[in-house]
């Protein structure tokens, strides 16, 4: 590498401590398809001299295998690293790079601008402290310009650069960069920007990225390179609240125990009095301990382990504040999601949300709005759909700690994970939470599960027959409903058609409103289960998601999934009512096993083939299972 330090000939120790000692920044680059962000990032390299000799010689090699600049060295293969990108000249993952000048160390991240890969960008810009917008000078502000200016304020950047690239192709105009200025900052009024610094540059040819260009004797700012090194972006979160995640519980031997994490935000001197959340317990820290030795004073960004003056009890998920500024706690709140994942997002789906060291059971419990991030409109929405932005209201299985994510970016922020799937589908940004939520507690009664399910005589459960249209459902649960009546035990059948003559009539067939049906349909179940009956629930049920969500609400063994296992044809043969026939004609849209996947359960409690077994002998089979596992007599065996 060509750039040096004149200490490191001088002194070694002093230039290493020089470099330990830097600031740091890190930024990503965005905006639309071929507006030049992978070739920005090249020249700030090369111009630089950051890159190394044989990196050079390696890009010369493939510039001329897969370069876009003919003769010339094509700096964009520096970040362009996947095969396909290289084929197709465009960026499709975030590519991370680290460099570093004489006044500070970066991370750059060089973010995709096809629509598609919003999700990656969104990656990019969720740790970014700096965002370089980049507009092509030919085109102006795009919808993708819009898009990405709205996703890096929604994910709290502050301070954006807009770049505004290959002037060199209109002569250096000062007018079309005037008119492209002009329109951005109308466009970012609502975007709360702290700052928004505009360049005109030609990243291909170097204009304005390192050094001022003489080609624009009429722009009196700074370079990009200039900018980056003195944008002060340190000073708001070390004056934030301190907040610290607690990882582990440190216990490596009888006589040391500390809380170890990274600091979320703020700082933390030895003797700072402190509280717990959410249990409230306080202390005053004695020692923070680092790899590097034991410090008096501790920031953002640092690995620490604190030991405090008391012993109180502190879990991973917990979080460490300063006491006179805790941070809040709730299990329902409103925030922004943007979806990532291909199958769309749900209301009333459990999820898993995910903060800096907790994960809990949630789902969405109303999406108020989409937002078009065109023109920042709100639009009626039942779904989320892949890179689509909505407002959400949440409800979490346990309370949390956060903070909103206007104020504090690590304790405001989450992730959503798919439970079938254990793929991250989600992120999101914690607005407030919703207050009227906290003052609703369960109320414990004299007369609970366990009353009513003595008084009965039985082990209260609920039956849970899945399977398609027609495979002889509602047939079997109705033959067991009736033999365990014959038993003299109490019990009361939620069927899929009558639920939808009230509870459910609002409710329609697509993928949302089938999701809606079986949460609801699970809620009522958990409150006849807890009234002590044996409760038997025949739906179709299609999504493994929504039954796992049904069985999530009630206590181990309450829910017995019942596969009532039959081929389709041989469903279609017992369709009494015809419904798969006009399935078939397209006269019914949505139907299951028609242009609607049915998943069949992967390990049901109990499963029935109704082409090997009739339905009577099935009925037995059921309650002989509720026999033998103390269902009918209130002891489980």
């Amino acid at each position: 590498m060509s750039h040096m330090d004149d200490l490191i000939a001088k002194d070694i120790h002093a230039y290493l401590t020089a470099q330990e000692h830097k600031s740091f920044l890190r930024f990503i680059t965005c905006g639309s398809v071929d507006d030049g962000k992978s070739t920005l990032i090249g020249r700030l390299l090369y111009d630089a001299k950051l890159i190394y000799e044989d990196q050079l010689a390696k890009i010369e090699t493939d510039s001329k295998k897969s370069g876009t600049q003919g003769d010339k060295i094509d700096l964009a293969l520096l970040v362009d690293g996947l095969a396909a990108e290289r084929e197709q000249g465009i960026t499709i993952d975030v590519a991370y790079r680290f460099f570093s000048t004489d006044k500070r160390k970066f991370i750059v991240a060089d973010t995709p601008g096809h629509v598609q890969y919003t999700r990656n960008m969104a990656t990019g810009a969720s740790t970014a402290d700096v965002a370089v917008l980049l507009i092509d000078a030919r085109y102006g502000v795009q919808d993708q310009t819009r898009r990405h200016a709205y996703i890096v304020s929604l994910l709290g950047v502050k301070h954006v650069v807009v770049a505004i690239n290959k002037m060199d192709l209109n002569g250096f105009d000062q007018s079309i960069y005037n008119e492209i200025e002009v329109e951005f900052r109308e466009f970012a009024k609502a975007l709360n920007f702290a700052e928004i610094t505009c360049i005109p540059m030609s990243a291909l040819d170097g204009d304005n990225v390192t050094t001022q260009s003489e080609n624009a004797p009429w722009y009196k700012g700074p370079s990009l390179l200039d900018y980056l090194e003195h944008v002060d972006v340190n000073a708001a979160s070390l004056d934030a609240p301190f907040r610290m995640p607690v990882q582990w519980v440190n216990r490596p031997n009888l006589n040391f125990r500390g809380f170890s994490g990274t600091i979320a935000s703020g700082t933390v001197s030895v003797g700072d009095e402190i509280i717990v959340i959410p249990s409230g317990k306080r202390s005053s820290v004695k020692e923070i301990v680092t790899y590097g030795g034991n410090k008096d004073v501790a920031v953002e960004g640092m690995a620490v382990t604190l030991t405090l003056t008391d012993e109180i009890d502190i879990s991973r998920g917990d979080i460490i504040c300063r006491k006179d500024h805790p941070s809040e706690q709730s299990d329902q709140f409103q925030a922004h999601i943007l979806w990532m994942d291909e199958r769309e997002l749900y209301p009333g789906r459990q999820y898993l949300l995910k903060t800096t060291n907790k994960t809990v059971p949630a789902s969405v419990s109303n999406l108020k709005h989409r937002v078009d991030i065109n023109d920042f409109s709100e639009v009626a929405a039942k779904t989320l759909g892949l890179n689509e932005i909505g407002v959400t209201t949440l409800s979490l299985s346990a309370p949390i700690a956060f903070d909103p994510y206007n104020i504090n970016r690590n304790t405001g922020s989450f992730i959503i994970i798919d439970k079938q799937t254990n793929q991250t589908v989600g992120v999101g940004m914690i607005e407030y939470a919703l207050r009227r939520a906290s003052n609703v507690v369960w109320q414990d009664l004299d007369v609970n599960k366990a009353v009513r399910s003595e008084q009965k005589n039985q082990k209260p459960v609920l039956l849970w027959f899945t399977g398609l249209s027609g495979s002889g459902k509602s047939t079997i649960a109705n033959l067991v409903e009736k033999k365990l009546l014959d038993l003299g035990r109490h019990t009361y059948t939620l069927d899929g058609d009558n639920v939808r003559h009230g509870l459910n009539r609002d409710l329609g067939f697509t993928k949302e409103d089938r999701v809606e049906n079986i949460r609801r349909i699970g809620e009522v179940a958990r409150l006849m289960v807890d009234a002590g009956l044996i409760t038997i629930a025949s739906f179709i049920s299609p999504y493994r998601a929504e039954r796992q969500m049904a069985r999530g609400l009630l206590a181990e063994r309450e829910f017995v999934e019942i596969y009532v296992n039959t081929p389709l044809d041989v469903a279609e043969k017992r369709d009494v009512k015809g419904l798969y026939a006009k399935a078939r004609a397209g006269e019914i849209k949505n139907f299951t096993g028609i242009d609607s996947e049915y998943q069949a359960p992967k390990n049901p409690e109990i499963e029935v083939n109704t082409v090997k077994m009739s339905a009577d002998k099935a009925a037995e089979m059921i309650v002989a299972y509720l026999e033998k596992h103390g269902y009918l007599s209130g002891f489980e065996t």
